[in-house]
């Protein structure tokens, strides 16, 4: 309306100057020509101004509306983990009581307290990321060990699947990089899990490669492909998102949601292309530097009469059969693939190959009767391929079979099975022994769970030297949590040089036991453990491997390097219990008194009742006090945050923080900040905003209660 009045009065003032100028020389006439030109360009300046303005308003409040809804997802997280987690937690509850009653732990158990162990972890994880407690790592690794780990992780989660998981890795891909290791595996870890999460019968391929930057360093790229249903770009655009499915009762996201933030502080980038009925690629980078970038071969076969062989390969799917080709060939075997009807179809003339890959599904009375035939006139191996998803389906050892091999493979898995078929010819150890240069016996056989274990019964090891060989802080800190009541003398390093530096730095005085990872940075579990038993004054030290690394090739390996038992991730307290047991007591605990310590975790507190929060966090005290001390990193100063948006009645900002601290107070047993939580949230809901300045006060003194309460009982559990 003013912009058409300017522009009106300017054609009247135009008017009638022309009037006058009539009266007067054409010099004046073109003056006012002038400035009623620049007037009007004025004014269409004006216009156009406002109007991008506004396409500029338009655009801010879009990415505000945005940015609030994934505020609003995040904190919806928060807000459905305490009911989540308690009723996981009670599932768990019931199905150890059923199975004390049938003195039988069943699977479906084993599969609930590992679902609230992973559900516990990702809260602890999340907390970490928003306190910006994470930080990134680079130190020498091995990135076979990284996916060796993911890949054991991720079948156990997913076992009897019938997705097709492959690694695809380019023989251009070093061994030995330097970056972080841990957060690594955590990022592929969690993408592999939310894509077979969302598939069922297709095929799910990683394909690795490595390429040259400018500055000397590398980009490793992870293309994580798939031929599932696709996805709109809606859903694409919300994946990131965490949120709570309460359809499914699962969470969402939350996953993809660490993989990002990490991938972000690695300096790395994430991208996602998806069409509906085509599939979805997540295409991962990561600058990294490489040990020793001059030498080319990464893999070097001890005896050159273990290359040049012939290989056969013949699997059900044709891009896993190329990915094992592409292994073998680097070792310039001559491989040739065959598909799995053809083979049926007419069996081929083995004697032309020296190793032969046959899927475990040819193993038909006809195929094993033609290999026996072929075996006593020909030196053919035969090796048996399955894969990790189905490992427990058909696992009985065919006679016929030199080695067997599990899908998703990796060059240094093929490396090893070709050096343990032609060379080494280590059988493994099958019966409990006692090894002739050492004092510690050997255990070979599963290490099982002694019940009613509690904090309280690890006293029996009082006085005891453990070292704990842990890269992943918070595995360390559950562990010293658990035994931190024990009365043990417990040492912790970081990778398996600290180990070793350790152990030689004690001298006479040694460690009477050693808990050792395998997957590490600077120098794996393996390494250390083949470098301690150089040295005979150390051969009485007991080596306990724990690791999530769970093939029986894998497991071999670990007693060839020297360990003494195997305990598998994640952390169990009754086994752990018996392995420190079988080493630490003259005579181990055949059974645990029923009985129980009256202990803190008993005592309910209306200000932070302990034992809700425990229970929550699978009957886990040291993973409960790894979440409160996350929660006293993240919120402590929340007070002020609360009472700034009070003030700017910035009230939807407010709504998240009252949603991300009903969702933790829950959680943890704080019952009073939930329920001043919960009254602030009605006056929300209800607009009534002018009472909110009141609650600033009681808000901060039940923080700072709450606060006070949980430093009180973590100092006195230290």
């Amino acid at each position: 309306m003013y912009k058409k009045f300017g522009l009106f009065m300017s054609l009247d003032v135009f008017l009638n100057a022309s009037d006058f100028i009539s009266s007067h020389d054409n010099t004046g006439f073109w003056i006012w020509v002038a400035m009623f030109t620049l007037g009007l360009i004025g004014i269409i300046i004006l216009f156009l101004s406002s109007k991008q303005m506004s396409k500029i308003q338009d655009m801010h409040n879009r990415v505000l509306t945005k940015q609030l809804e994934m505020e609003k997802n995040q904190a919806l997280i928060l807000t459905t983990m305490s009911e989540n987690i308690h009723n996981m937690a009670k599932e768990a509850l019931q199905s150890v009581d059923k199975g004390k009653k049938n003195s039988t732990v069943s699977s479906d158990t084993v599969d609930v307290e590992e679902a609230l162990f992973d559900v516990t972890n990702d809260l602890i994880e999340f907390l970490r990321l928003k306190s910006r407690k994470v930080e990134i790592v680079n130190e020498e690794f091995n990135l076979n060990n990284v996916l060796n780990e993911v890949s054991g992780t991720v079948c156990s989660h997913f076992r009897g699947s019938n997705v097709e998981l492959i690694f695809d890795i380019n023989n251009t891909v070093p061994r030995l990089f330097v970056g972080d290791s841990l957060h690594l595996g955590k990022i592929i870890n969690n993408i592999l899990e939310n894509r077979l999460a969302s598939l069922d019968n297709e095929e799910l391929r990683l394909e690795i490669n490595v390429y040259n930057t400018f500055d000397d360093k590398v980009e490793l790229q992870l293309q994580f492909i798939d031929t599932g249903a696709g996805m709109t770009q809606d859903e694409v655009d919300t994946l990131f998102i965490p949120y709570y499915d309460e359809e499914s009762g699962q969470y969402t996201g939350l996953g993809l949601f660490v993989a990002q933030e990490l991938v972000r502080m690695m300096n790395g980038e994430i991208s996602i292309h998806s069409h509906t009925g085509k599939g979805t690629s997540f295409t991962l980078t990561i600058p990294l530097d490489i040990v020793d970038p001059q030498n080319k071969r990464r893999y070097r076969l001890p005896e050159k009469i273990l290359t040049d062989k012939k290989v056969l390969i013949v699997d059900e799917n044709y891009n896993s059969a190329l990915a094992i080709k592409k292994m073998f060939a680097y070792f310039k075997h001559d491989v040739k693939i065959l598909s799995k009807e053809k083979f049926i179809e007419a069996m081929p003339n083995l004697t032309a190959f020296d190793i032969v890959v046959l899927d475990e599904e040819l193993f038909s009375i006809r195929t094993i009767e033609y290999v026996k035939e072929i075996q006593e006139k020909h030196d053919i191996k035969i090796v048996s391929l399955t894969s990790l998803l189905k490992m427990n389906e058909n696992n009985q050892s065919i006679n016929i079979v030199d080695r067997q091999m599990f899908k998703p493979l990796t060059q240094e898995r093929i490396f090893e099975m070709i050096i343990n078929m032609y060379e080494l010819k280590v059988a493994p150890i099958f019966e409990d022994s006692l090894d002739e240069n050492t004092k510690a016996k050997i255990y070979t056989s599963t290490i099982l769970e002694t019940h009613n274990v509690n904090q309280n019964s690890f006293s029996v090891f009082k006085n005891k030297k453990l070292l704990i060989v842990e890269d992943n802080i918070i595995n360390q800190k559950v562990l010293t949590n658990i035994l931190n009541h024990s009365g043990m003398q417990i040492s912790l390093a970081s990778n398996g040089l600290e180990a070793v530096e350790l152990i030689e730095k004690n001298g006479e005085s040694n460690f009477d036991m050693v808990l050792m990872d395998i997957n590490m940075p600077v120098m794996d579990g393996y390494a250390a453990t083949q470098k301690i038993r150089l040295s005979k004054k150390y051969d009485s030290i007991p080596i306990v491997a724990f690791t999530a690394l769970v093939l029986d090739s894998e497991i071999e390996k670990m007693f060839n390097s020297g360990v003494n038992a195997f305990l598998a991730k994640p952390l169990n307290i009754g086994k752990l219990y018996t392995a420190l047991s079988m080493f630490l007591l003259d005579k181990p605990n055949k059974y645990m008194q029923e009985e129980e310590v009256q202990s803190e975790e008993e005592v309910n507190s209306s200000v932070l009742c302990v034992k809700t929060g425990i229970r929550h966090s699978g009957e886990s005290k040291a993973l409960y006090m790894e979440v409160l001390a996350e929660f006293v990193e993240a919120y402590q100063d929340s007070d002020v945050i609360f009472k700034k948006l009070i003030e700017e009645h910035r009230f939807e900002q407010l709504k998240m923080l009252c949603l991300d601290m009903k969702g933790l107070s829950g959680t943890i047993g704080a019952n009073e900040m939930s329920r001043e939580i919960a009254e602030v949230q009605k006056l929300l809901l209800y607009n009534k905003n002018e009472e909110l300045p009141s609650h600033i006060g009681r808000y901060g003194q039940g923080l700072k209660t709450l606060i006070d309460n949980i430093k009180i009982y973590l100092e006195d559990n230290v």
